[in-house]
């Protein structure tokens, strides 16, 4: 079981992150956004349909991770396709997503 899972929807405003489709590769979303964000708590809140994967101010998603735990080659920019939303600002290149707070 991943850390930091929740099932109550007491996120403060200041958690970002992506909000996956569920299934197999939400759980390889939420691995990978565990790599990427050493020492930070990583809130995943299961609501059967999707999955919102959180991190309080700043959350980092790389390709070398979601490569990583997926164990093929994968365009980040897909990622859109899984994610029909997200909370905080998105910024997005071909080898990272982050979502951050912005007041």
């Amino acid at each position: 079981m991943m850390t930091g899972e929740v099932s109550g929807s007491d996120e403060p405003d200041n958690f970002v992150g992506p909000v996956m489709r569920a299934g197999d590769f939400a759980d390889v979303v939420a691995q990978s956004i565990e790599d990427d964000n050493p020492g930070q708590d990583v809130r995943i809140v299961d609501r059967g349909d999707y999955v919102r994967i959180h991190t309080a101010q700043v959350c980092r998603l790389t390709r070398k991770s979601l490569e990583r735990n997926l164990g093929h080659p994968y365009e980040l920019r897909m990622l859109e396709t899984e994610m029909p939303s997200f909370c905080g600002r998105l910024r997005t290149r071909d080898d990272e997503f982050v979502w951050y707070y912005d007041t």
